[in-house]
């Protein structure tokens, strides 16, 4: 009897320490936005790649600190000044099973374009590319019109599919119809496989046991879909979930004191900043404080937008609304980016100063207009955008404030239907940064796909244009704070700050941050 019950009491602890250990396998993420797509190729917003990059890789991959680093491309040269070659790693596979080649990659790119036509936003990144070929298996050559210095960063927004996918519908990719024996239909080579798109809630991912890069720690991540900060808090602090991203700064002196979590921090590279409408005569949400038409739009007299910004109080965002999770802007990029031009300065909160430049305009009474802005997609996104409201109430500029969830208000904004918008933004270049946000729109260049404010100066499209010619990195970078100089002493846009990312995990899991702000579960690591 004792040699039984000792048996059985043996298979109950082996049951449990099993459970235990099946636990353990799991990893639940509270993502801070929603994503909306699984579709690699379709829109081009940052929560929807968090969530591509653990599915899918590029050829090129962005290290922690927002350096290019090698992804499924070993290497890469410009052997001609027209063409560039990339070699392609051996021996990775798509969660299918079949081998990745250079077909793949041409695939990819084909279908990147091919995307366009239907609101996919990844084409603008190979305009450059005129003419592709496979040399062999595991070299790519790429051959554009003019030198291109920029290709490698390019291709870095590029999601690697696999050729048997590139008739795929948007609604394939997030349903994966037409799976069998779980067999993913439309594979990546990522780190993880998708099992499950359940749009507005969560996405099942299983990890990807031969991954090239190194098997990520966890089994099974749950990347839940928790867009307002309150609940996403809370799920965290009722064990719902293991880690969450986007921490409100309040919630962050909290959970600093807690000795159940800890904390993971870095500088961000993404940039808040407002658009301005500078091409329309009659844009919407912009009138005279009697509700009575303008007769012509403010926002192009360089007085105006030099008034906006002389309005903003910067230091006090930063250290009061952001609680010193933020540092005062002058760029549209990070002080360690490449391009970040440093004689640039943020402007002083001069409200005084601001209302004598509306006067110069032809504005001394002001006017009224509606100040846009996403409610849960950057960090106190909503409380910034309604200090800023005051704060350009009080020279003038009656402001109303108008927010949206992140998932509609892309939608809106892309479709013109602002004149004053925020735009949080992270680059690794400057004149990356430059030619989506402040070039003058073109598609056939594409240049200024985000420019919602249709900001336009030839001189700056000239820069970019010689800039991205340049293989010479030290000259190149010079060009792009010249470009950026520029178009900021023209307050194209109006920066406000840049960002502090924070992450928050209970306590046992490490998680070091990215530049990017990018949340991947295959960085979190049990200490």
């Amino acid at each position: 009897m004792l040699q039984r019950l000792s048996a059985r009491l043996l298979l109950v602890v082996a049951a449990l320490l099993a459970g235990t250990a099946a636990l353990a396998q799991d990893l639940r993420i509270g993502l801070g936005a929603d994503v909306t797509s699984m579709d690699p190729h379709h829109l081009n917003i940052g929560s929807n790649n968090n969530a591509l990059w653990h599915v899918y890789d590029a050829l090129t991959h962005v290290g922690s600190d927002a350096r290019l680093v090698p992804g499924l491309a070993e290497s890469w040269r410009a052997v001609e000044p027209t063409v560039w070659e990339f070699k392609l790693r051996h021996g990775v596979r798509f969660h299918d099973g079949q081998e990745f080649a250079a077909e793949d990659v041409i695939a990819s790119i084909e279908r990147a374009r091919a995307t366009e036509k239907t609101g996919g936003q990844f084409g603008v990144f190979t305009k450059a590319i005129t003419a592709m070929r496979a040399v062999d298996r595991h070299t790519v050559r790429f051959t554009t019109a003019t030198p291109y210095a920029m290709l490698p960063y390019d291709l870095n927004s590029i999601f690697i599919i696999s050729r048997r996918s590139l008739a795929a519908t948007t609604e394939d990719f997030n349903s994966g119809r037409g799976g069998a024996e779980g067999k993913p239909v439309h594979p990546g080579t990522g780190p993880f496989r998708l099992l499950a798109f359940r749009r507005g809630d969560r996405i099942e991912l299983t990890r990807n046991q031969g991954y090239w890069a190194g098997t990520p720690a966890f089994a099974n991540v749950s990347l839940r879909l928790l867009p307002n900060d309150g609940p996403r808090i809370a799920a965290l602090l009722a064990g719902d979930v293991d880690m969450i991203e986007n921490i409100p700064t309040a919630d962050a002196a909290k959970l600093r004191t807690n000795q159940n979590f800890t904390l993971g921090q870095k500088v961000s590279w993404r940039t808040i900043f407002f658009h301005m409408d500078q091409a329309r005569d009659n844009p919407p949400g912009l009138t005279a404080k009697d509700g009575k038409p303008l007769g012509r739009n403010p926002f192009k007299d360089i007085r105006v937008r030099q008034a906006i910004s002389r309005a903003i109080n910067r230091t006090a965002i930063a250290e009061r609304v952001m609680e010193n999770l933020a540092i005062p802007a002058a760029n549209v990029v990070a002080p360690p980016v490449f391009g970040h031009a440093s004689a640039l300065r943020p402007d002083a909160f001069e409200p005084d100063a601001a209302r004598k430049l509306l006067a110069e305009a032809g504005f001394p009474d002001g006017f009224a207009m509606v100040l846009a802005a996403p409610n849960n997609r950057y960090v106190n996104d909503d409380q910034v955008a309604q200090t800023v409201a005051q704060m350009l109430s009080r020279i003038g500029i009656a402001t109303k404030l108008e927010t949206h969830p992140a998932a509609t208000y892309f939608t809106k904004a892309r479709a013109g239907e602002f004149a004053f918008a925020m735009l949080g933004w992270g680059s690794f270049s400057g004149d990356l940064a430059l030619r989506s946000l402040l070039a003058t729109p073109d598609p056939a260049k594409g240049y200024g796909s985000w420019n919602w404010g249709r900001h336009s100066l030839p001189k700056v499209d000239e820069l970019l244009d010689r800039g991205f010619q340049m293989t010479d990195e030290k000259a190149r970078e010079a060009n792009a704070v010249e470009a950026a100089t520029l178009a900021l002493r023209n307050y194209g846009v109006i920066p406000v700050h840049h960002q502090i990312a924070t992450w928050a995990m209970k306590r046992g899991l490490a998680y070091d941050g990215r530049t990017d702000e990018f949340t991947f579960a295959h960085f979190v690591r049990a200490r």
